[in-house]
């Protein structure tokens, strides 16, 4: 006679429960799985800064492009644009919408005014750039910004090259030591077109470069027979308060001229992005005149009357000429 055994009891209901697999916590929950984050939903309907697409890019030169990336804050409450983050800073609130738009505006402006930067920090953006090596060389001076190029020891060297037509060849400056000044012109054409022969010659060397690094040679080292006008290209991100000192710096009349379009692009790329502060920093930075102690000395005596010449006290020749400069600009 055979034994038969007994069915098995089914599982208690705690064994199956821990066989499932776990429940994905609902977002907007307070607490998910335990972890502790509480996830606080937006107060209003929420729009990107950049219309949902990748990036924003100008072209540059023949081969040159500067491209906005992304920006932080890329979501913004719907009506707004990334200034909205200055005003949270400097109110140190999370209660959007609690103010008018227009109260905004005078808060950013008072900001820029007296030179509260920390709240402009607050918003970065991320840059993808081609540029000429010389131009990059000038632009890494500004040292507060992340930056990450494309190496030429990794990678091969682009066939493209910087090359100004015939009617942007610059004199040297004889005010000026790092600065150019007019075009060459007239008699001094044939100059300005022997120069663009020699930039054709120096780009030739591109050749010469392809046919080393095929043959074996390293590319840190074949790099280095290149001339500064071939292109590289890095992502630069920077806080928008020194975003801004670029700017004041590169678009200004005495930066070289090659590199000011590339600003110029950026304040293009920027002002849809936070309007209200660069109609702010035009008003208080781009468009406004430093003046030192002794310039306003000047003035005050020209003021006074009594045949104040309005000269400044300084035996600087290039600080008089400033000086002079800047009375033009206010028309005294």
């Amino acid at each position: 006679m055979t034994s038969r055994t007994a069915p098995a009891a089914p599982p208690p209901a705690a064994a199956l429960a821990s066989a499932r697999p776990p429940e994905r916590p609902d977002p907007a929950s307070d607490a998910g799985a335990g972890s502790g984050i509480r996830r606080v939903p937006a107060e209003g309907p929420l729009i990107d800064v950049m219309d949902g697409t990748a990036r924003h890019e100008l072209r540059v030169h023949e081969h040159g492009f500067l491209a906005l990336v992304d920006v932080m804050p890329r979501l913004v409450p719907a009506g707004q644009t990334a200034d909205a983050a200055i005003v949270q800073a400097a109110r140190v609130s999370y209660g959007q919408g609690t103010k008018k738009v227009s109260e905004d505006r005078g808060l950013i402006r008072y900001l820029m005014r007296h030179r509260h930067s920390t709240p402009f920090e607050m918003v970065e953006m991320k840059f993808h750039v081609a540029m000429p090596i010389f131009v990059a060389r000038q632009w890494i001076r500004h040292r507060t910004a992340n930056v990450n190029e494309y190496s030429a020891r990794y990678s091969v060297v682009r066939d493209r090259f910087y090359r100004p037509d015939a009617g942007g060849i610059r004199k040297q400056s004889a005010s000026n030591r790092q600065g150019g000044a007019e075009r060459l012109a007239g008699p001094e054409s044939a100059t300005a077109q022997e120069f663009l022969d020699f930039l054709a010659r120096s780009e030739a060397l591109y050749e010469e470069y392809a046919r080393f690094t095929e043959a074996g040679v390293s590319r840190e080292l074949a790099r280095i027979a290149l001339p500064v006008s071939a292109y590289t290209e890095w992502y630069w991100k920077c806080d928008l308060h020194n975003l801004l000192r670029f700017l004041a710096l590169r678009l200004d009349a005495h930066a070289q001229e090659e590199i000011r379009v590339y600003a110029a692009a950026m304040l293009a790329l920027l002002e849809p992005i936070v309007p209200l502060t660069i109609e702010a920093w035009r008003d208080y930075e781009l468009g406004a005149v430093r003046l030192t102690r002794l310039e306003i000395e000047a003035i005050r005596s020209l003021a006074r009357g009594a045949g104040g010449s309005g000269a400044t006290v300084s035996e600087n020749a290039r600080e008089q000429a400033e000086w002079e400069a800047k009375r033009a600009l206010l028309g005294l």
